[in-house]
């Protein structure tokens, strides 16, 4: 509904919208919802959780290794995720390896298999786990490693209320887990 005359513009969801929902939510926490900065924040906020929350799909693509028998490194690859006990965010980076058997993956299904696993209600060691499981299963390397280093704004913003930490999930799989000498290459080459 819209007021003629004055300069108020009183937004009116449909009643059990999700938009609605949010205007009840913000209503309930004291909040006006006339004013002007919050108006169309429910509207806003469906749209953000719709947009981030949509799985995304990619091919993964493969090929042929010809012969690469060492390890493959994507490091620094930015990552969002909202923690599913909070629904606050979480964001960080990530460094992926593998050490290709007889196939090769095109280096941006990396970064893609990230956000196709963050891009959702999460926590941070279910990606790292998925991440490297999805790796193994398409690709079945000699072995794979995934490191994630993110801030939880969960814990930055409210209970302990620690600002500048960070969270270290990792997973190994085959020659990481079992060769040391391999952990440590990736653990060193991911400083650079």
């Amino acid at each position: 509904m819209e007021i003629i005359g004055t300069t108020a513009q009183i937004m009116e969801y449909p009643i059990n919208s999700p938009e609605w929902h949010v205007q009840q939510i913000l209503k309930y926490l004291g909040e006006d919802i006339d004013r002007e900065g919050l108006r169309e924040t429910p509207k806003r906020y469906i749209k953000f959780l719709k947009e981030f929350l949509q799985k995304t799909e990619f091919k993964f693509t493969a090929f042929d290794a010809e012969g690469t028998d060492e390890m493959i490194i994507v490091n620094n690859i930015p990552f969002y995720s909202l923690c599913e006990h909070h629904m606050a965010p979480f964001y960080g980076t990530a460094a992926i390896a593998y050490v290709p058997t007889d196939k090769i993956v095109g280096i941006s299904k990396l970064p893609r298999t990230l956000d196709h696993y963050a891009n959702m209600l999460q926590n941070q060691e279910r990606i790292t786990t998925q991440v490297a499981e999805r790796l193994q299963k398409e690709l079945n390397p000699k072995g794979v490693a995934v490191l994630l280093k993110a801030q939880h704004l969960c814990m930055n913003m409210r209970g302990v209320k620690k600002h500048d930490t960070w969270t270290i999930t990792s997973k190994m799989m085959g020659i990481f887990l079992e060769q040391g000498q391999a952990r440590a290459e990736f653990l060193d080459l991911i400083k650079v």
